[in-house]
C-alpha cells in the first residue's frame, strides 16, 4: 500500500505527495506501483491469493517506525562526534550500509533472506525448494518523503528516495542541499556542524 503522508490530502497521496513532516518508509512498499504497494487482495476458486494493482489504495506503505531512524532528529553539535553519539555513523545508509561502514552487496541487510525467492521446483524428482533470490541493494535503500520531498522518482514501477547521514559545513534551509545531491528535509534550518538524515535527490534502482 503506497506511503499516505500524514500532512497530504487523499488526492494528493494518491499522486505524489511531499507535504507535511518527513516520514521514512520501506522501499518496495510506500512507493506508488512498488512490488508490494498499492494492491487489492482477492482469492480464486481454489482458495489461492491473487494481488491486483490498485495505485488508490493507499495506506502506511509500511512507514518506518520504531528503528531509530527519522528527520528530524537533527544531531549537533558537533559532527561526527554528535552522531556517534546519538548511535549512528556520518555518511550512514539506512538499508545499505553495514555496522563497520561497508556496503550490503544485496536486500539481506533489509529483509530477511533478501524477502524474495524463486518459485520452488515441482515435479518428480524435484525437492519443492524455493531457492532465495535476494533483490540487489541498490534497490532496497529506506526511503523519506515529506517537508518537500517527494514519495515517488524513477520510472514505473516508481521508486522512492533513499537518505544518508549528512553533516552542514554552514547554514542549510530546508529542502537546500547539506550535502551534494542530499537535501535537509527537517523542516527547520540547520547550522554548522549539525546532521541530518539528507534526502536524496536520485531515486533508488528499479525493482527487477
Amino acid at each position: 500500500m503506497a506511503a499516505s503522508l500524514p500532512g497530504a490530502t487523499a488526492a494528493e497521496n494518491a499522486a505524489n505527495p511531499s507535504q507535511g513532516r518527513a516520514v521514512i518508509f520501506d522501499a518496495l512498499s510506500g512507493p506508488k506501483s512498488s512490488p508490494f504497494g498499492g494492491r487489492t487482495l482477492a482469492w480464486d476458486s481454489d482458495n489461492h491469493p491473487v494481488y491486483t494493482a490498485d495505485a488508490t489504495n493507499l495506506s502506511s506503505g509500511a512507514l518506518a517506525t520504531g528503528i531509530g531512524f527519522g528527520s528530524p532528529p537533527i544531531f549537533g553539535l558537533t559532527a561526527p562526534a554528535s552522531i556517534q553519539a546519538a548511535g549512528f555513523s556520518d555518511d550512514y545508509i539506512p538499508g545499505i550500509t553495514k555496522p563497520g561502514l561497508t556496503a550490503a552487496t544485496d536486500s539481506t541487510l533489509v529483509y530477511i533472506g533478501g524477502g524474495r525467492c524463486n518459485a520452488p521446483t515441482e515435479g518428480p524428482g524435484s525437492d519443492g525448494v524455493a531457492v532465495p533470490n535476494p533483490y540487489d541493494e541498490s534497490m532496497v535503500a529506506i526511503c523519506m518523503a515529506g517537508n518537500g520531498g517527494s514519495r515517488d522518482g524513477g520510472t514505473t514501477p516508481f521508486t522512492g528516495f533513499p537518505v544518508k547521514t549528512v553533516t552542514a559545513t554552514g547554514t542549510v534551509a530546508n529542502g537546500a542541499d547539506v550535502e551534494t545531491g542530499y537535501a535537509n528535509r527537517s523542516g527547520v534550518s540547520i547550522t554548522t556542524g549539525q546532521s541530518v538524515f539528507g534526502s536524496s535527490a536520485t531515486p533508488n534502482a528499479d525493482v527487477t
